[in-house]
């Protein structure tokens, strides 16, 4: 289990956290494009066969600590998540499907939308989780680097398989078995977030778009090429580009590709690194293409019709965010059926249509055809195998190497 050092962020770190902060997680805006309109009823959904999950063991990884649960006692669970991250009604008041996981376990959820930025996030529980303290919350949902690190704290526990069967049987093939939480043993994910490439047609003129090459190479774009302030994805998508795998890249890989973004820095082709204010870019045409945040893109096609996307033939970086059970929750077992409430199709497709990123869920799409059938068909929401054989994950990080990569990135970026 790694141990915690109450240091001070690094300066690469608080690079980091002054980007998202500027225009990326931190910036919200982000999430709050996203509010396509949901309705429908929510029906009682059956429980999955286990044997059909196919999830490997568990690792060896050291698990959390856990306290009394009063899930029995207390019918409640407390559950923190990001900003316009939950399905609203139309009068903006209520949450229906938290509302419908009450009416039919009688748990009460008191939801809180207190998570902006991932660093942010953690420097506010940390002081309790390293003290061995309850933090108050029995749900947090936080981005899958960030819980790769609080897994090697060894400051979550692990998760009850008894008590999470439609998750079990339901998470898509695509998220089963991450290098950092092998066999899901103490996450699972909330929503898929997937890098693509979008442009404006309009603006490219005739000018053909299909790659990260394409973006850093043909002088017709230079100047009008956005890349994003978040490492993992300028990065991971020009070493795919490179013929590298994100899951398994080197420091000299990794070098390599901020060696070739500082050259479409150093020519003018790249304008700049930007947070979700792409979009503005994208829209008006300022940016003829810039990689960027599928969620967005569903948007933005919605809105504009000059605005659309590709994938690259050589893959795209699919992150996640993820639902983790703090060390010493107080209503463990509460937590993980809300955990597997979302995993049921007609649940997971509710909120789908109303926030528009990728669903991990299997078996969603015929539900959500029901509420949405633009949605429904839409790689960008539920991914085809074909898309889905693409997707590729941005290896975990040692504290020593996020610290180095940090910097480097924000040398390029300026930070």
């Amino acid at each position: 289990m790694e141990s915690y050092e109450p240091d001070r962020l690094t300066p690469a770190q608080a690079a980091a956290m002054r980007r998202s902060f500027r225009g990326g997680r931190a910036a919200l805006t982000r999430r709050s494009l996203l509010r396509a309109s949901a309705g429908g009823a929510l029906a009682v959904g059956g429980l999955g066969a286990l044997s059909a999950c196919g999830i490997p063991a568990a690792g060896k990884t050291a698990g959390g600590t856990s306290a009394e649960d009063h899930s029995a006692q207390e019918k409640t669970v407390n559950f923190s998540n990001w900003t316009e991250y939950m399905d609203v009604d139309d009068a903006g008041k209520h949450h229906p499907t938290l509302d419908e996981f009450t009416r039919r376990t009688g748990i009460t959820v008191r939801y809180t939308e207190d998570i902006n930025d991932n660093n942010e996030f953690f420097g506010k529980i940390q002081p309790q989780l390293a003290a061995g303290q309850d933090t108050g919350r029995d749900l947090i949902v936080l981005t899958d680097w960030m819980a790769a690190r609080l897994i090697r704290l060894g400051w979550v526990q692990k998760l009850d398989p008894a008590h999470l069967p439609h998750a079990y049987a339901n998470l898509s093939q695509q998220f089963r078995n991450p290098d950092w939480d092998p066999g899901r043993a103490y996450s699972y994910p909330w929503q898929g977030i997937s890098t693509v490439i979008a442009y404006n047609k309009k603006a490219l003129g005739g000018v053909e778009v299909k790659s990260v090459s394409d973006l850093l190479d043909n002088r017709k774009l230079k100047g009008r090429v956005g890349f994003l302030t978040e490492m993992r994805d300028s990065v991971g998508m020009t070493l795919l580009d490179m013929g590298k795998d994100p899951a398994k890249f080197t420091d000299d890989d990794f070098d390599a590709a901020i060696a070739r973004l500082q050259k479409g820095v150093d020519s003018g082709q790249i304008r700049r690194f930007t947070g979700n204010d792409y979009t503005s870019d994208l829209t008006k045409g300022d940016l003829a293409a810039c990689l960027a945040w599928a969620g967005d893109v569903v948007q933005l096609k919605a809105d504009s019709p000059d605005v659309d996307f590709i994938i690259p033939d050589s893959g795209y970086i699919t992150s996640t965010d993820v639902m983790l059970i703090p060390n010493k929750a107080r209503h463990k077992t509460n937590a993980e059926r809300l955990i597997d409430y979302y995993y049921e199709p007609q649940a997971a497709a509710e909120l789908a249509a109303y926030i528009n990123y990728v669903c991990p869920v299997d078996g969603v799409k015929a539900e959500l055809a029901k509420i949405d059938k633009d949605a429904a068909n839409n790689p960008l929401i539920i991914p085809d195998k074909a898309m889905q054989a693409k997707s590729r994950p941005f290896r975990s990080l040692t504290q020593k190497e996020e610290t180095a990569y940090e910097q480097k990135f924000a040398k390029l970026t300026g930070a």
